[in-house]
């Protein structure tokens, strides 16, 4: 049997690591990260006075580093600010143009957050030895010349990437690139462990007629199951009634055990939140891409080259998941969890396009070619839900194109047209 301190501790250890996960993606901690190194590099500098030279030190004053300081403090605070008002800029752009769930993946940004937290930091820095030089601190001025050429170095350096990086920042490409590379994680961990490293619970799957039924505490969206926590917690196999990106209510069943178990530590292996995340959800990163072609396809907008673009990459996502190799990893088998099937992610991706493209032709021609050749691949599961979808992407098409002529020149299911 399991100790009970082990049960108490590995849901809170748990919580702790996926909140530092979610917080290192805070646009924040990173420049006051930069902020704290600023004022740690000040202090040093007047702590290490004494080992600079006589010499060095009457050469180099506080008179010489002051004017440095101050042009670099009032040049920050501006470059600061205008990199917030562009980085803000874009993502509403892109929130307008694409869709907003996006903006999760660019707020968490690395390059941004990093270019963001070194004009803050070099701000803060030189605000910080100004005020110092002034209290009459001035000593160890050579050290905070050495450092601030440092800052200054980075500065150029970080400068030179943002204005490479600002020429695709919030544009649409740049969303698609977000929303595939986040996708292609989660299918990739996904054909790893299509249940989170537990057995898949299918309809074969039979629970035992005596089981301990446990309600949510709290309504929202399931966003992350710890299955090793419920393994170590339950001293019997646990069946989870919800998996991450399904909404659950409060007092609505989401968990079966059997046998003795904490209810608190159970439930607490469920990280229930308000809205969808990335984490354990693959449908979600499909539905983001889907809903960006929907937006595209929309009448204010009206841009069916996104939308086919977006099909081309959910087409390729697809395929390499299917192509991936399909060994389970089960480290939990006494924890069943229903995984997301391919004809499910199959409708998160390909269901809104064939509705809202159904009538433009090229779109309607490009989403039957890509579900015809994911037909056509070696995943049975995938397989079957590609030519599911794909006759009723042709029924929708057959119904919104308005001219005979068109509906014929609509590939055929069965081969891909010259165009491909």
């Amino acid at each position: 049997m399991r100790s009970a301190s082990r049960h108490s501790a590995s849901s809170p250890l748990f919580r702790l690591l996926l909140w530092l996960r979610r917080l290192g993606r805070a646009l924040w901690l990173r420049v006051a990260g930069f902020a704290v190194l600023a004022l740690l590099a000040v202090m040093a500098a007047h702590l290490a006075a004494p080992l600079v030279p006589a010499w060095l030190d009457d050469r180099i004053g506080a008179k010489a580093v002051l004017p440095v300081l101050e042009i670099l403090a009032s040049s920050m605070l501006a470059v600061s600010t205008f990199s917030l008002g562009i980085m803000v800029q874009s993502h509403r752009s892109a929130q307008q143009t694409t869709t907003p769930r996006v903006l999760t993946l660019m707020i968490s940004d690395p390059l941004t957050q990093t270019v963001l937290g070194i004009f803050i930091g070099a701000f803060v820095y030189a605000l910080t030895a100004f005020i110092l030089f002034q209290a009459g601190f001035d000593r160890g001025a050579p050290l905070v010349l050495g450092v601030t050429l440092a800052v200054i170095g980075s500065v150029v350096f970080a400068l030179i990437r943002w204005i490479s990086y600002l020429t695709t920042m919030g544009t649409t490409g740049d969303a698609l690139d977000r929303a595939e590379g986040q996708a292609r994680k989660a299918l990739k961990s996904h054909r790893r462990q299509p249940a989170l490293g537990a057995t898949p619970m299918g309809d074969d799957i039979v629970t035992p007629d005596v089981v301990t039924t446990l309600t949510a505490r709290r309504s929202g969206i399931l966003q992350v199951i710890d299955v090793k926590g419920l393994a170590e917690c339950a001293q019997g196999p646990v069946w989870v009634l919800r998996r991450p990106g399904q909404a659950v209510l409060r007092g609505a069943p989401v968990l079966q055990v059997t046998g003795d178990g904490d209810p608190d530590a159970l439930l607490s292996c469920l990280v229930i939140g308000d809205d969808r995340t990335f984490e354990q959800d693959p449908a979600y990163t499909l539905t983001v891409l889907s809903e960006i072609a929907s937006r595209a396809l929309s009448p204010a907008v009206n841009d069916p080259g996104t939308a086919i673009a977006v099909i081309t990459r959910l087409e390729r996502l697809l395929w390499d998941w299917s192509q991936a190799d399909p060994r389970e990893v089960i480290d939990h088998p006494e924890v069943y969890v229903r995984p997301w099937t391919a004809e499910e992610m199959v409708e998160a991706a390909f269901a809104p396009i064939a509705r809202d493209g159904a009538g433009m032709l090229e779109v309607a021609t490009q989403l039957l070619d890509a579900l015809n050749a994911l037909g056509e691949g070696g995943d049975d599961g995938l397989a079957a839900a590609a030519r599911a979808m794909g006759q009723r992407a042709r029924a929708h098409a057959e119904g919104g194109l308005r001219l005979d002529d068109d509906t014929q020149r609509l590939p055929g299911s069965g081969a891909r047209t010259a165009v491909r």
